[in-house]
């Protein structure tokens, strides 16, 4: 008895596997070795590559809503969703259409990847966070759970984001008509860390390997190497040598 809804144009690689009442749609490509969880519904175009894991009932490829009123969401003709290589989507995930996943990304249970929203190799998004639409996300981060990255952000290689870590991008908090001109998120560069509980006020730049400490309320930019803490955060001076990324041996 048939279980699953496989659209007769979909393409599915050797030795995958298809788990009870899965959806997938028209010109799905869906590469070898891939384990796809029950529940699962995989919109039309999207293109999965090799070895990659999806949980149950995850959503990939879903178009975004669009409120009449608004300001992030515009209609357009999105590419189709891609997920690279050896990549594991958690259970209750949504994956929008327009957004490009590299090799070995992490997504975990009920995290949102918005559309137009790229991810690099190796990058971790924790349980629960949500990422945005518009928003570059580069290769070795760490997003945490329950992490959330605001429309129009970029995060470069090896930002480290805590729990519960909030950002913003509207200046004027959704009132006058100049805010559309204004949209502006974080600039995260690389190998910055954010600590627990953080704010980050819009356009904010945090510099290269600088730190913002746990619970701190970002109003200015942070300059690279340096210490930025308390409520609103100032600079408590630099980042220890031995934390510098730099210093950790790690793989560019």
């Amino acid at each position: 008895m048939e279980t699953s809804f496989i659209d007769a144009s979909a393409s599915i690689g050797a030795d995958t596997s298809i788990g009870n009442l899965a959806v997938i749609g028209k010109n799905v490509v869906i590469g070898a070795g891939c384990v796809i969880g029950h529940h699962v519904v995989i919109h039309d175009d999207t293109v999965l590559g090799d070895n990659i894991r999806v949980d149950d009932q995850t959503v990939i490829g879903k178009e975004p809503m669009r409120a009449a009123n608004s300001a992030t969401t515009s209609d357009q003709k999105l590419p189709p969703c891609r997920i690279g290589n050896d990549c594991i989507i958690g259970t209750g995930t949504v994956i929008y259409r327009g957004s490009d996943l590299g090799l070995r990304v992490m997504v975990a249970d009920l995290a949102t990847v918005r559309e137009n929203v790229t991810i690099g190799d190796f990058t971790i998004v924790g349980r629960g966070a949500a990422i945005e639409n518009f928003c570059t996300i580069g290769r070795y981060c760490k997003l945490e759970t329950n992490v959330y990255i605001t429309a129009y952000s970029e995060l470069a290689d090896r930002v480290f984001v805590a729990p519960c870590v909030a950002t913003s991008n509207d200046n004027y908090v959704g009132r006058t008509e100049k805010r559309f001109d204004n949209y502006k998120g974080v600039i995260a560069e690389k190998g910055a860390r954010i600590g627990v509980n953080a704010t980050i006020l819009p356009g904010k730049r945090i510099g290269a390997d600088s730190l913002v400490a746990a619970g701190a309320l970002v109003t200015k930019d942070a300059p690279p190497k340096r210490i930025f803490a308390r409520t609103p955060a100032r600079d408590f001076g630099p980042v220890p040598e031995e934390q510098l990324l730099e210093n950790q041996n790690w793989p560019e």
